[in-house]
């Protein structure tokens, strides 16, 4: 079996907590050959902790390292630089979402790919959990659909890895670093939806950032939906609902962020007798289990079922199939051009939020 060696591009939190650790708990898949940041104590720590051999501060630095491949994990306003600069030293990408925050981005990104030769894998990472593959299989099958529901309600994440884990937040970023990621932020979103109040910023944010995971599953599941019929959203853009028109009924979305403690994220698709429910918890507590409900009526009775398919989490499966893509030469099912619709389907709800 092929080991892949990878570079590491952003080291905060979803670093630390979840990349980082799978790659080096599958040696005979992964060597972490280099890593990169702009915080020079992130790339020391974790450089020692993982026993790496690279460690820079530049993406330029980086790919000149012999690598196969390059994981993107910093600040998705950098996403689009990043993949592009490792498309065009030849190495395959996993970018983690949003790919990027608008569809001129993603033409770029698509157009570099294709120039290069290699593939740009997006991790979705919903989408590889075992029950929600089980679950799309079922729903594939079925002749009529009544209904479809998906809620994203959850706590910061900070709250909830603060309770599990230590995350290195070091104070070391220069402080023009930071500035630049949020002039950066600025013109990519009015790119994107054009100068609009500071609500729908914050929404369209909202969009690429949490509700983008229930959207892309929804595709998945559901297929691409006809069009928006309704979408609100308040709270400062910190909370909304989503109604997709699929012709012969609705699919609803609530997404939210508060300071609630918990994680609340569900897909749940009804037929006539009949409901499929995955049940997924927070990613950030390493596995926790996503489950399969079922709810059936037959005769006199009305049975429930709960399925856990396994305890490996869905990064885990992510990162295989990663694997497979750049040994094997597989065609990621996360590809860039997903991806867009993801995009496309944003510029939608961003014209209902504004109706």
């Amino acid at each position: 079996m092929r080991r892949l060696k990878v570079g590491v591009v952003g080291l905060g939190e979803v670093a630390q907590v979840v990349h980082l650790p799978i790659l080096a708990s599958r040696p005979e898949l992964f060597e972490i050959s280099a890593v990169c940041d702009v915080s020079p104590t992130l790339v020391a720590t974790l450089g020692d902790r993982y026993r790496v051999p690279g460690r820079y501060g530049e993406v330029s630095d980086l790919l000149s390292h012999d690598l196969d491949a390059v994981m993107v994990l910093t600040s998705d306003e950098y996403h689009t630089d990043i993949v592009t600069a490792a498309c065009r030293a030849g190495r395959h990408v996993f970018v983690e979402k949003p790919m990027c925050l608008n569809l001129r981005e993603a033409e770029w990104i698509l157009d570099e790919r294709d120039d290069a030769g290699v593939q740009v894998m997006v991790g979705y990472m919903r989408r590889y959990a075992p029950a929600f593959l089980d679950a799309v299989t079922e729903v594939r099958s079925w002749d009529a659909i009544n209904y479809a529901s998906l809620r994203d309600i959850i706590g910061q994440n900070q709250l909830l890895i603060d309770q599990s884990t230590v995350v290195l937040r070091p104070d070391d970023v220069p402080a023009d670093a930071i500035r630049d990621r949020t002039e950066r932020a600025h013109k990519l979103v009015e790119e994107a939806i054009g100068d609009v109040p500071a609500d729908l910023g914050r929404a369209y944010r909202m969009l690429c950032g949490l509700a983008i995971h229930d959207i892309s599953a929804m595709r998945e599941i559901l297929g691409v939906p006809e069009s928006v019929r309704a979408a609100a959203q308040w709270r400062g853009g910190g909370f909304m609902s989503i109604l997709f028109d699929y012709g012969d009924y609705v699919a609803s979305l609530d997404v939210g962020v508060d300071m609630q403690k918990r994680f609340d994220c569900r897909i749940e698709v009804g037929a006539e007798l009949k409901s499929l429910t995955v049940r997924y918890d927070t990613p950030y507590i390493r596995h926790l289990p996503t489950t399969l409900l079922s709810a059936e009526t037959t005769g006199e009775a009305h049975v429930h079922t709960a399925t856990r398919p396994t305890f490996k989490d869905a990064y885990v499966f992510e990162l295989e199939a990663f694997h497979d893509v750049v040994a094997n030469g597989t065609q990621p099912k996360t590809d860039v051009e997903d991806s867009v619709r993801d995009l496309e389907l944003f510029q939608q709800i961003m014209s209902a939020f504004r109706r």
